[in-house]
């Protein structure tokens, strides 16, 4: 079995240093949130992790972006202009070959209905904005990890 961490791979239990592995996987985390700022929150809070993180303005490109280069994780907002992030969820949930992707729904639209909404269209967590960047991080990390 192998498992990994920031700092290091397990392979059949036995810990390798990260620097020691040529093979390092590079997890693709797609940022979904019409705000510039809050995108630029995010980068910044996951800039020190193993990740290549791919942005996305609306809904409609974080679709093509999903299709074309299929990230491990997706973040997406839920409010944006023209098609929403429960409208992104929902396709993604019906498209076969990005079922799989793991999806955190972020928001400041944190009412129970909302958080019902996000959850019956199949996200993997509800993060309500403003969050913690360290949980942020966390809950990433946790996310990739089980997957």
């Amino acid at each position: 079995m192998i498992a990994w961490d920031r700092a290091s791979i397990r392979i059949a239990g036995v810990r390798v240093s990260r620097l020691a592995c040529d093979a390092w996987p590079i997890r693709r985390v797609l940022i979904c949130d019409n705000e510039d700022v809050m995108r630029s929150l995010v980068r910044d809070s996951l800039a020190e992790g193993e990740f290549e993180l791919l942005e996305a303005r609306d809904g409609d490109q974080a679709l093509q972006l999903a299709r074309a280069e299929h990230p491990d994780l997706i973040l997406l907002d839920l409010m944006m202009p023209g098609r929403s992030g429960l409208d992104v969820l929902r396709e993604l949930r019906n498209d076969p070959a990005l079922a799989d992707i793991a999806v955190v729904m972020l928001s400041a639209r944190a009412l129970p209905p909302d958080r019902e909404a996000v959850a019956a269209a199949g996200a993997d967590y509800f993060l309500a904005k403003p969050f913690s960047p360290m949980r942020l991080v966390a809950l990433v990390d946790e996310l990739l990890n089980a997957r």
